[in-house]
């Protein structure tokens, strides 16, 4: 199979011909049709999780990805060959990754079926990214009738953030670029925008003067967002901010679950959100998705057979 992937410690990512994989006890061998690029992806790719994270070699990048179930291991009860899933690489080491034509995913964590009418690429742009975007919102609280600050909105889990905090019923202020970057995240329901290259502060004090209940924390330095909160505010970061470092602070993992992925495709197939991709890239060319995914309004998808 083709995959993108490190075939070496003092090794760059590139496109290797690499045995398919067997699906061991419990897992799931999926014939991959699509995938996206998130920033996970980067890290591996740079280095940033060596020492971090075990790193089997060769490592294959990639986490989400739709595709169709091709083989089972023993004892896999929820899933056949030919069922269409989606799912996330879960899996506490770096080795298996999504920017494949086959990858295997344990039957209990991270995979889901895709249900009729989500299109797989779609499904395959939305499982880390939308995961991400739901634990942020949970950790949120009840946010109807309040301001949101989303930090970062431009991006893959900012973008489905702002729909669903809008759709919760919030008053969401996000930062972009003017331009189409702002036009961009008034499309995905922000009320307000403010660019983060100018005074962020002042610019938010115009627009929500006692500041916001809730800022959500995706990018950008987060000593600079406390000092945008409303009295009894709370933070929720997905880069690792939380109450060690400000008592108002929360710091959230993605945890693409069956219900979590579930309730993803059931807010896209009613209409409550869409993934969108500014681009979409073949497999062979994912050296080129990856330097494309900076500045990426939305998502940069892979396409695979």
């Amino acid at each position: 199979m083709l995959a993108y992937a490190i075939e070496s410690p003092d090794a760059t990512a590139q496109i290797l011909d690499l045995a398919i994989p067997a699906p061991l006890a419990g897992e799931v061998l999926v014939k991959v049709r699509a995938a996206s690029i998130n920033g996970f992806d980067l890290a591996v790719a740079t280095g940033m999780l060596v020492g971090a994270m075990e790193h089997r070699y060769p490592v294959v990048l990639g986490k989400d990805f739709a595709g169709t179930v091709e083989a089972v291991g023993d004892g896999v009860t929820q899933f056949a060959p030919g069922d269409p899933v989606f799912s996330v690489v879960m899996k506490p080491y770096l080795g298996d990754g999504s920017l494949a034509e086959y990858v295997t995913v344990p039957e209990q964590y991270g995979i889901e079926h895709l249900p009729e009418g989500l299109e797989m690429a779609t499904a395959g742009a939305l499982g880390l990214a939308g995961s991400a975007a739901v634990g942020t919102l949970d950790a949120a609280g009840t946010i109807s009738g309040k301001t949101v600050f989303v930090s970062g909105a431009t991006g893959g889990v900012g973008s489905l953030l702002t729909q669903l905090a809008n759709h919760a019923g919030a008053t969401v202020v996000a930062t972009a670029r003017p331009g189409g970057g702002a036009e961009f995240v008034r499309g995905l329901g922000a009320g307000q925008v403010i660019d983060y290259t100018g005074d962020v502060a002042g610019q938010l004090a115009t627009v929500a003067p006692g500041g916001a209940n809730v800022v959500f924390h995706l990018a950008g330095a987060p000593d600079s967002l406390a000092p945008l909160l409303a009295p009894d505010g709370r933070i929720v970061s997905t880069l690792g901010f939380g109450a060690d470092q400000n008592d108002a602070a929360v710091a959230v993992m993605a945890n693409p679950d069956a219900a979590t992925l579930g309730r993803l495709a059931d807010e896209v197939l009613a209409g409550r959100l869409r993934v969108p991709v500014e681009r979409t890239i073949p497999l062979v060319e994912s050296a080129a998705a990856l330097d494309a995914f900076g500045g990426t309004l939305g998502k940069v998808a892979i396409s695979v057979g």
